[in-house]
């Protein structure tokens, strides 16, 4: 029952990983930049949602309106930011870390503005369920309703994606842009238009993950920090190019640093984390799903 227990609670936060992992790998595939400002557009989204829980007590309505919020973050950070770097910087290697530099640089500002509208007092964001674990006889597991959501929520969401992905033209719209951004104009795909909402689904995405896990914590400038660590340890460790890859990249995490947590360390859990990553570098460098070429230009 132990281990069940365990196993369970890893499924949960790697549900959570996973998700902050697809926002990751769908601006990556989009645009070719880490956006280390992921976490911050979560944060802002999630505070958004805290302001209509509190207005409303409606856990229900604050999801949607953070996932609107994360989207237009998303989408204002492609247009206000990335596009005139990529203008500016024609091609070489500063075209390649100047994005980068710069979602830093947005992260920085998303959490000093947040900061100064909503200070940097701990807040707790209500959940919608019970966050009891389920009894069974005489035995309580550590794995509550809201933890059936937050998997629930997270299988919704990669089911959309892989719909989207695989069986729409945005999809095909999506991948094109990402690797022959020419051909594709050729083709008639608006790339610029395709690659911000590529940005405004992964800001949506994060948005749901600082949603499902703000509750099992607490809400502050900082507090998704973490999140953005291990949601991009995920994706490298299933491969940037790979949305199935993201997902089962998470989950490994998850049920991973779940098991050290319980039966090793609670102190090993974040270095484990990096032993890990390493380990899948040094044995596949391009993650478990990676491409084992990546794409010229």
């Amino acid at each position: 029952m132990r281990l069940l227990s365990t196993f369970l609670i890893g499924v949960s936060s790697g549900s959570i990983y996973s998700l902050m992992a697809l926002a990751l790998v769908l601006v990556w595939r989009s645009t070719r930049v880490v956006n280390f400002a992921q976490a911050g557009q979560a944060i802002a989204s999630t505070y958004l949602g805290y302001l209509v829980i509190t207005h409303t007590n409606n856990y229900w309505l604050a999801l949607p309106v953070a996932m609107v919020a994360g989207a237009v973050i998303g989408a204002l950070a492609d247009i206000a930011l990335i596009r005139p770097l990529n203008r500016r910087i024609k091609s070489g290697p500063v075209l390649e870390i100047a994005p980068v530099i710069a979602t830093l640089g947005l992260l920085g500002l998303i959490r000093s503005l947040v900061g100064m509208i909503w200070g940097g007092d701990l807040k707790q964001y209500r959940a919608p369920v019970s966050i009891n674990g389920f009894t069974f006889g005489h035995t309580t597991i550590p794995f509550s309703r809201f933890n059936l959501l937050i998997v629930f929520t997270a299988i919704v969401v990669m089911v959309i994606f892989a719909f989207v992905f695989q069986r729409t033209g945005l999809g095909l719209a999506l991948r094109a842009a990402a690797f022959q951004p020419e051909i594709a104009r050729l083709a008639g795909v608006r790339v610029d238009l395709v690659r911000t909402i590529g940005w405004a689904i992964a800001g949506a995405t994060g948005a749901i993950a600082g949603v499902l896990v703000t509750p099992s914590t607490s809400l502050s400038p900082n507090s998704l920090d973490l999140l953005l660590v291990l949601g991009f340890v995920s994706a490298v460790i299933g491969g940037l190019e790979s949305l199935i890859g993201a997902v089962i990249g998470g989950l490994i995490l998850g049920i991973g640093l779940a098991l050290i947590l319980e039966y090793v360390s609670t102190s090993l859990a974040f270095p484990a984390a990096f032993v890990v990553l390493i380990l899948i570098l040094i044995v596949k460098p391009a993650g478990l799903f990676g491409m084992k070429r990546g794409r010229d230009a």
